[in-house]
């Protein structure tokens, strides 16, 4: 029992930040958006409107629930809690600090893409079960979608765990203590975070949820705690795909880090760069087509994450193969 409420306790430690951040995350989108657009954004709802959020998420959580009379409703019911905690349950091996994560996996990566893959079955069971054409439509969308640039993602990764030797997330920290693997792996790292907007349907790509053509998406008939959950799901999945570009990419903790925290202020310093580059995106560039979209996925990610693999295997190789004969 004792252990049981240990682990509780520590998986609230990871929970209740991460809705935290996504709360305040919203609050820096908006407000970063009203400066690119010149407009005030919110400043009404506490000192420079930083009320704002609690006041968003109290205003869904008391509102009456909608089920559509035609939906099939338990299965409406499921879908966004699908949907939200296996946004959740991604955090338990992100080590926040050397030796500070819930869970720290050998094969962190592949628990990584099994259970985001899950992802997709929450939104397309949202969409089925709304009986509605622009919903199921938004969901087929957004599974075709994430599919699509999930299969380039793990093929760019491919590149680390071979030039690592390694799945653990701590392990490929540790490996950049002296160089951050940006600097060999800079075009691989261009197509991750382009293919991270892509799976977590942020614009330019955010197709599932076009307004002119599918009014909101699959969750069209959501409203209220329904609603907050996809919401915060998705939210949740743009903090992940940070974080998880930094861990891999931008050495985590590695420079100046505080071994005396749980959280490394470095690390945290780092994926806030990131997300201001997921707003700014969003600031910045118009909404792709979807035929424009599956293109670029399937016809320039995939060949070019092959290409890479064959090329940094090859390299790899001939620097052994060298260094053998030395």
């Amino acid at each position: 029992m004792m252990f049981f409420l240990y682990l509780v306790f520590n998986f609230l430690l990871i929970v209740v930040p991460v809705l935290l951040a996504v709360a305040f995350l919203t609050l820096l989108e908006r407000k970063l958006l009203a400066s690119v657009q010149l407009r005030r954004g919110p400043e009404i709802v506490g000192v420079f409107g930083l009320m704002q959020p609690l006041a968003d998420g109290l205003k869904l959580f008391v509102k009456e629930a909608i089920v559509p009379s035609q939906a099939s409703q338990l299965v409406f019911l499921l879908a966004p809690l699908i949907t939200f905690s296996i946004s959740l349950i991604t955090w338990s091996i992100v080590p926040f600090n050397f030796g500070v994560v819930f869970s720290d996996l050998d094969l962190g990566l592949l628990f990584f893409f099994a259970i985001s893959s899950l992802a997709v079955y929450g939104i397309i069971i949202a969409g089925w079960s709304s009986n509605s054409k622009y919903a199921f439509l938004g969901s087929l969308r957004s599974a075709a979608q994430m599919i699509s640039y999930e299969v380039s993602i793990g093929l760019i990764i491919i590149n680390l765990i071979i030039f690592v030797g390694s799945l653990n997330l701590t392990k490929i920290v540790s490996f950049q203590e002296n160089v951050w693997l940006i600097i060999p792996f800079f075009p691989i790292f261009l197509l991750f975070i382009i293919s991270g907007l892509a799976e977590t349907n942020r614009p330019p790509f955010d197709l599932p949820e076009a307004e002119a053509e599918l009014v909101a998406g699959y969750f069209v008939e959501y409203s209220a705690v329904g609603f907050a959950l996809f919401f915060i799901g998705e939210y949740s999945n743009i903090i992940l795909n940070s974080t998880f570009s930094v861990l891999l990419f931008l050495g985590g903790w590695q420079g100046v880090s505080n071994f005396f925290s749980l959280i490394s202020i470095y690390f945290l310093l780092k994926i806030i760069v990131m997300l201001f580059f997921f707003i700014l995106v969003r600031a910045a560039l118009p909404r792709y087509r979807y035929d424009q979209l599956m293109q670029l996925g399937w016809k320039f990610f995939l060949p070019l994450a092959l290409a890479f693999i064959i090329f940094y295997v090859g390299f790899a190789f001939s620097f052994d193969s060298y260094r053998s004969l030395l």
